[in-house]
């Protein structure tokens, strides 16, 4: 949809953003640190650890328990269709599977079916050049964002490799970056990328101009700690991962602090299954704190599908936690216009 066609809702009512229910678990999942999901509700998992880089495929119906065989894609190493250290998955518009690895420094193209098809990148900080790509994403344009993080700045590639326009440059002011990590945009093009080293979100315009920031140092409300994943809905609304805050932070399209998730994690369908054949695993479970078990642990990435559920992947839990947001659009009879006080008590 094109700007002008776009009409915005003249407000939100969040009637809640409850937990959905909780998939994988450690063997299966180990390490995840970010999702796709495509319209079939096809999950494309990218696990990373200790010499493991692979893409693991599973259906959100499914999800829950375990296969007969996994669906892989790719595998580590440094050859053609290999990764070392991915950071991110996103899916073009004919679901083939794009992957950043920041040790290659190159990105990497597979078919839906998993076939590689390409890859492109050259180490360096010059232009066109990457340096620890991370967080990727497409533009409406169809090119390739990368925010190339050790270079403190933004690339658009098109699909090919060719370098078209990059922004940023290192420091703490206004438009410049430190070690930026994840990127999205929103129906209008804005871009919006997670400034890990300076604890902020920055905004810019599609060809890279500088809008606003928000987000400070911290762990009170609206603040962050070195941000990493970070995705944009619909309606405007950014989610940022909170890494070292071990939350999801939640703005609307003003910037605003809307609320925080910390993890509600319950045992996936699939642990359960092993749990029930596995009396030492119960044992532990029954020894250990589960208000601390079901809290998110170093989590790396936050996705909204097209239902408007989130995805976390929990790092360091070897699982990936979704919630269901309740939203409902308002339109001009639904919603009063500013008021003086926020406070609901004067009504």
């Amino acid at each position: 949809m094109t700007t002008t066609e776009r009409k915005e809702p003249y407000g939100l009512l969040r009637a809640g953003f409850p937990f959905l229910k909780t998939i994988g678990m450690r063997r299966i999942t180990n390490y995840p640190y970010d999702v796709a999901i495509d319209s079939d509700e096809r999950i494309y998992v990218l696990l990373r650890g200790l010499n493991q880089a692979v893409i693991r495929v599973w259906f959100f119906d499914d999800a829950e328990r375990l296969p007969d065989t996994f669906e892989d894609i790719g595998s580590y190493g440094d050859g053609e269709g290999q990764f070392m250290w991915p950071v991110s998955v996103v899916l073009d518009d004919a679901k083939n599977i794009v992957v950043s690895d920041e040790a290659l420094d190159r990105i990497t193209f597979f078919s839906r079916d998993g076939q590689f098809m390409k890859s492109w990148g050259t180490s360096g900080s010059g232009q066109g050049q990457i340096n620890g790509p991370s967080g990727i994403t497409f533009n409406q344009d169809g090119n390739l964002l990368v925010a190339d993080t050790k270079n403190h700045r933004v690339q658009e590639f098109s699909p090919d490799g060719t370098y078209v326009n990059a922004w940023g440059t290192h420091g703490t002011g206004a438009g410049e970056l430190k070690m930026p990590w994840g990127i999205d945009t929103d129906n209008y093009g804005n871009v919006f990328v997670s400034d890990w080293g300076n604890h902020r979100v920055c905004k810019f315009t599609s060809s890279g101009e500088f809008v606003s920031s928000f987000g400070k140092e911290g762990s009170a409300q609206g603040e962050l700690s070195g941000p990493s994943g970070i995705a944009v809905d619909e309606y405007g609304d950014t989610f940022v991962t909170d890494t070292d805050n071990n939350r999801i932070v939640l703005f609307n399209k003003e910037g605003n602090y809307v609320q925080q998730f910390i993890g509600d994690a319950t045992l996936a369908k699939c642990a359960r299954d092993y749990m029930l054949t596995n009396a030492g695993s119960n044992r532990l479970r029954d020894m250990s704190d589960l208000e601390i078990q079901k809290r998110f642990r170093d989590p790396r990435s936050v996705r909204i599908d097209d239902k408007g559920r989130m995805y976390v992947p929990d790092y360091r839990s070897f699982r990936i936690q979704i919630y269901q947001n309740e939203v409902i659009p308002l339109d001009e009879t639904q919603y009063a216009p500013p008021r003086s006080s926020r406070s609901l008590l004067q009504e």
